[in-house]
């Protein structure tokens, strides 16, 4: 399956999420707590998919998201949010983000946005 960064300031919602992952056979390669460490992590490990919440410190998920995609423009970024606002997800889709997220997300939403993006 997919190797997969997890990208959120919530440790809750990070093992959430791996635990999803995990369940559905994918590979969580490498944690971030912030934006900073999420664009770290991501040059690091180079995964197949990021997932990245909007809302977080140090540089916040939209700008991580522009900074990735500036370096790799394949980039597989699925944001991951409990804003559902307009004009935050037409930011993100500018910038790179290929999918969202709600919180609480369902897991089946999970594999479904992975899916779907793995698919492209």
């Amino acid at each position: 399956m997919a190797r997969i960064l997890i990208c959120d300031d919530s440790a809750f919602m990070r093992m959430m999420l791996k635990k999803v992952l995990v369940e559905n056979g994918h590979e969580v390669v490498a944690e971030a707590g912030d934006g900073k460490q999420a664009v770290q992590m991501y040059r690091l490990h180079k995964p197949e998919v990021t997932t990245m919440d909007i809302t977080m410190p140090n540089l916040n998920g939209i700008e991580a998201v522009k900074i990735i995609h500036n370096e790799n423009p394949l980039a597989r970024v699925i944001m991951v949010t409990a804003l559902g606002q307009k004009a935050i997800i037409s930011d993100a889709l500018t910038v790179g983000a290929s999918a969202f997220i709600v919180k609480p997300f369902d897991p089946e939403q999970v594999v479904a946005a992975i899916n779907k993006v793995l698919a492209t």
